[in-house]
């Protein structure tokens, strides 16, 4: 029976991740999308990304290696900053939108689970789980890393010869990145970034 109850536990985790994955990830790369498209730049328009569905927004093998093994990617969203008045606020303002709308979109579901808002018990785990992946996303897209999104915001505040040097070696940071994963380096200052949130979430609410 205890072998029966802990299959059925995570037949109905990877219910409520897969749903929860696509919301997150379309929410991040839609803001990244809708923002650049305010600032001038139709790109992500002319490419039919400024949508909420998802199929749009993953890419079906790092959204299979997300469920896997806990890292994948989405398709990123194409932008042009060439279009955008000055150029390096457009990308600074379009990079920090993605993580900025999944640590918002936070607070709402923190809302409705501690106000007794939600009293559907699978609705309540389902909701947990949504802001916990939202929490991760929006906290790891933040580290300053190639390709994530806070190398570009880094790029945006940094002069230009540093600026031009991530750009240039840009793919020489993706073996990096996932060095750093494999390794747990990541983890420590993550879950640290993670706690940090959830207190600030605590002290909102």
């Amino acid at each position: 029976m205890a072998i029966i109850n802990k299959l059925w536990t995570t037949l109905m985790y990877k219910v409520y991740l897969i749903p929860a994955l696509l919301i997150s990830i379309t929410l991040h790369e839609l803001a990244h999308g809708y923002v650049a498209y305010l600032l001038g730049d139709n790109t992500a328009k002319v490419n039919k990304r400024l949508t909420l569905n998802p199929i749009r927004h993953i890419d079906f093998i790092g959204f299979i290696l997300l469920l896997t093994v806990g890292f994948g990617w989405a398709k990123p969203v194409p932008i042009n900053p060439n279009n955008f008045k000055n150029k390096k606020r457009g990308i600074f303002i379009v990079s920090i939108a993605g993580p900025l709308s999944n640590l918002f979109f936070t607070i709402i579901l923190a809302i409705l689970l501690t106000r007794g808002i939600v009293l559907n018990e699978a609705i309540h785990q389902y909701l947990n789980i949504l802001m916990w992946y939202n929490i991760v996303l929006g906290m790891f897209n933040l580290l300053p890393i190639l390709p994530l999104d806070g190398s570009k915001i880094l790029y945006s505040i940094l002069p230009d010869k540093f600026g031009s040097f991530l750009v240039e070696y840009e793919n020489y940071f993706y073996p990096i990145l996932i060095f750093l994963l494999l390794t747990d380096t990541i983890d420590n200052v993550l879950n640290s970034l993670i706690n940090f949130w959830i207190k600030l979430l605590n002290i909102i609410i």
